[in-house]
């Protein structure tokens, strides 16, 4: 799990200190709650039996960066990364199922550092210092370079699992940010509410720029295509880039992003779940009535088997945490509320009504809004089991908000039936859900296909669970057609 500082009090809202327990950090986070233990900090910058010596004439200089070390390394991908401490399997713990291929074979540079900023939680280094990324520049290049942000509130390596080894393998340059600030205190970053989320933001178009003019430095020319990519709030990222920044980027795919929209996003569906779930799982006469609440909020019929785990380890912490960063006059001088509340103790977060808050709430909401007027083409992939961010909440709704923006010929999305939005739930699922990492990758070569114009990808639609597929084929195989 990401080491959080818990003895300073990142700058804020001059808030009391919290010192917060390190438990699953939301929006896809925990996974099975079954976390790798950490590896040592990487130690950058060495060379150690998985690095190799250097060419002449140094490593690109990453534009505005406070610090930066570079290694060149025998393996860029986790095969080789984990041993030379060029990575934290913390970081990305519990997103991809347990039996994941992990490529081998690409040697380059790796370069970390962190850009200028204020905010101290992410301690990978030793650095104790915030708007941390990595670069990784492969010997082989095809070209192309990824850029995401993480999912949840983690650190920069949280996607080298799901997302880097692969994209790496194919020869692509890659870069990831720790998009500003992380852990459970993230709201604390900030003057006014909704700073941290939009600081993720402004980190990945700065962290673009850098990237760009890196490979152009490495290469002799600059990239042929970039992608965005990300899952949950990264996916949030992709899909306000192409909102915003689109002359940066070729295309982006974006995995189960976090809508915020003029509905108040999560804080309008996580408060029905939490006052609804404890009568559900109580039973007696008001379970059928709490199921169908459940229902009404979103969350699909068939998810049931989810609920627990969700009630537990996401909706709660993740209500609260967010509710906090937009919204922390709710429940006064308490921060980040009462972890599991009843429905009608004062200030509980079960009895939040985003629609009955003042205006400057929605205003802060409005800051980070998506609006749907993206300006490349951008793949969308959802698991219809998500019951973390309802589809019928949040990619659904997404879906229609590009639609009335006039922007549908930009857009592809793809319901995959028997998804989740933690991978990891697979093992401890296996009979009931699949895992959307192979259907990312199919998505993300839609979409690279796309943006060559070798062909539009094929229409958006539900992509149905393969009937006796085995779980080798569903770590491998999901055809968009």
């Amino acid at each position: 799990m990401p080491r959080l500082r818990t003895d300073v009090t990142p700058p804020g809202r001059g808030r009391p200190r919290w010192r917060a327990a390190l438990c699953a950090l939301v929006l896809a986070t925990a996974g099975s709650g079954v976390l790798a233990s950490a590896a040592p900090s990487p130690a950058v910058g060495g060379h150690g039996p998985h690095t190799r010596p250097c060419s002449t004439g140094g490593h690109p200089r990453v534009p505005g960066a406070a610090h930066q070390q570079a290694s060149c390394l025998d393996e860029l991908t986790t095969a080789g990364t984990v041993a030379s401490g060029h990575t934290d399997p913390a970081d990305y713990a519990g997103l991809t199922p347990r039996d994941l291929p992990t490529p081998s074979g690409v040697p380059g540079a790796q370069i970390d550092g962190y850009f200028p900023d204020t905010s101290t939680t992410n301690t990978n280094h030793g650095w104790n210092h915030d708007a941390q990324f990595v670069i990784r520049l492969p010997d082989r290049w095809n070209g192309g370079l990824v850029v995401a942000g993480t999912p949840g509130n983690r650190e920069q390596y949280a996607n080298d699992r799901a997302i880097s080894d692969w994209v790496l393998a194919r020869g692509y340059a890659y870069a990831a940010t720790d998009k500003g600030n992380t852990g459970l205190a993230f709201h604390r970053d900030g003057r006014r509410p909704g700073d941290a989320i939009a600081e993720w933001n402004t980190r990945l178009t700065q962290l673009t720029r850098a990237a760009r003019a890196v490979v152009e430095e490495r290469y002799g020319k600059p990239p042929s295509r970039t992608i965005a990519t990300g899952i949950s709030n990264g996916g949030y990222l992709v899909r306000w880039q192409l909102e915003n920044h689109p002359e940066l980027y070729d295309g982006g795919v974006d995995w189960e992003g976090t809508l915020w929209n003029s509905d108040g996003g999560l804080l309008a569906f996580l408060p029905p779940a939490l006052r609804a779930y404890p009568l559900y799982a109580a039973g007696g006469p008001g379970a059928d009535a709490a199921e169908d609440a459940l229902h009404a909020a979103g969350y699909p019929a068939g998810s049931e088997f989810l609920w627990p785990y969700h009630h537990k380890t996401y909706w709660d912490l993740t209500q609260r945490l967010y509710r906090e960063e937009l919204d922390p006059g709710y429940d006064g001088a308490t921060e980040a509320g009462t972890p599991f509340c009843a429905s009608g103790t004062p200030g509980c977060d079960a009895d939040y009504d985003y629609g009955a808050r003042p205006r400057t709430v929605h205003r802060a909401v409005g800051r980070i809004a998506l609006t749907g007027r993206i300006g490349k083409p951008l793949v969308t992939l959802q698991g219809t089991l998500d019951v973390l961010l309802p589809i019928g909440r949040d990619g659904d709704v997404y879906a229609r908000m590009v639609r009335e923006a006039g922007r549908s010929s930009s857009l592809r999305y793809y319901r995959i039936e028997g998804g989740t939005h933690t991978d990891s739930l697979v093992d401890a699922f296996p009979g009931e859900l699949r895992p959307m990492t192979p259907c990312h990758r199919s998505a993300f070569t839609a979409l690279e296909r796309w943006v060559a114009g070798e062909g539009r990808p094929p229409a958006g639609r539900t992509v149905p669970r393969p009937a006796g597929a085995d779980a080798s084929t569903l770590l491998t195989e999901c055809p968009l057609e």
